[in-house]
């Protein structure tokens, strides 16, 4: 049976005084690398607090392996499990299949996957996997009114959405967007196009030329690796002169975007704090709490989405105005609407 965990319990399970014995933990990446300023990256930085809360030897007890393409999963799934690596971690749906077939193949083995849930063909949740998703939405939709006020501020009426492959767990933060900037700026035009991939930078760039010469002043870039051509398409332009704004993804990609020495084309970034999940996960599987078969929400009130603490694009006027919609989502007076 799912069940859905609020992560002001997985708080609790962090502030536990710690009496286990730390856990190896393996990280495998997608094909985006682990390097790739988004989702891998972020997921591996919180493998590598949690080894540095405790003291391991990164490369021996923590460790990643990188794939170079999709037949790669469950090669490098089975080879920590082979290593009998005490968790697990695959960060991304790309990998439900390879995951599902591995966990089957390892009953005793821990697994976990980052923003998707793992379920055989009849529809149950496994066992030995734990599953977490976040609420995009919400996130997104701050991303929105920050696009908003700032497009209002400057006298713009055209941002952009630029998405990487079209499923519902991308039109998620589509539809937190358009919300959000519909909410402080109604009459706005919102661009939207997919680039079919999250591994294409070129592409990225691509589409975000063709939406800022279509007027877009802020395009919010939901794609992975090939969101980091939009961000530098917004680089390029605004070093010309023509001021042009990125929204970041999962990580905060401000020093992304810097520019000139000190300026960023990075106007804010949705957060999705997989190093978060990462990081509670292997906490709660050392305590002997591992969450076999549930699945874990992150969403804005327990901080598993939302904005950097720091935002120097943004003015005060538009961060206190972000902070009343916080505070509307999180009391439930605001319901952001969501795909699927």
């Amino acid at each position: 049976m799912k069940k859905t965990f609020a992560v002001a319990f997985l708080a609790i399970m962090v502030a536990m005084v710690l009496v286990a014995a730390p856990i190896k933990v393996g990280l495998v990446t997608d094909v985006g690398g682990i390097d790739d300023k988004s989702f891998n990256q972020g997921t591996w930085e919180g493998v590598k607090l949690y080894a540095t809360e405790r003291k391991l030897t990164v490369g021996t007890n923590v460790k990643y392996l990188q794939s170079s393409a999709d037949a790669d999963y469950i090669p490098n799934l089975s080879t920590f499990a082979d290593q009998k690596m005490d968790l697990i971690i695959a960060p991304g749906f790309l990998f439900n299949e390879a995951m599902l077939s591995v966990a089957t193949q390892y009953p005793n083995q821990k697994f976990m996957i980052i923003d998707s849930v793992v379920t055989t063909k009849e529809g149950k949740m496994v066992p030995n996997v734990a599953n977490a998703v976040f609420a995009a939405n919400e996130g997104s939709f701050l991303a929105g009114v920050a696009a908003g006020l700032k497009a209002k501020a400057d006298k713009k009426d055209t941002v952009g959405f630029v998405g990487g492959m079209q499923f519902p767990l991308i039109e998620n933060f589509q539809v937190g967007f358009v919300q959000g900037v519909k909410a402080v700026l109604p009459n706005a035009k919102i661009l939207i196009d997919y680039t079919g991939s999250f591994t294409d930078a070129g592409l990225g760039q691509a589409m975000a030329q063709k939406q800022y010469n279509a007027g877009a002043y802020i395009i919010f870039q939901v794609a992975g690796g090939s969101g980091n051509g939009v961000i530098k398409e917004a680089k390029e332009r605004s070093a010309k002169g023509d001021i042009r704004w990125a929204i970041g993804v999962d990580k905060d990609q401000y020093n992304d975007g810097i520019y000139a020495g000190t300026k960023s084309a990075v106007l804010t970034s949705m957060m999705k704090r997989v190093d978060v999940a990462a990081h509670d996960v292997a906490v709660m599987t050392e305590n002997g709490k591992f969450p076999r078969g549930q699945v874990l929400t992150f969403d804005l009130k327990s901080k598993g989405v939302g904005l950097p603490e720091k935002n120097p694009n943004l003015s005060t006027a538009i961060v206190n105005e972000i902070k009343k919609y916080t505070e509307q989502i999180t009391s439930g007076k605001l319901k952001v609407d969501s795909k699927g």
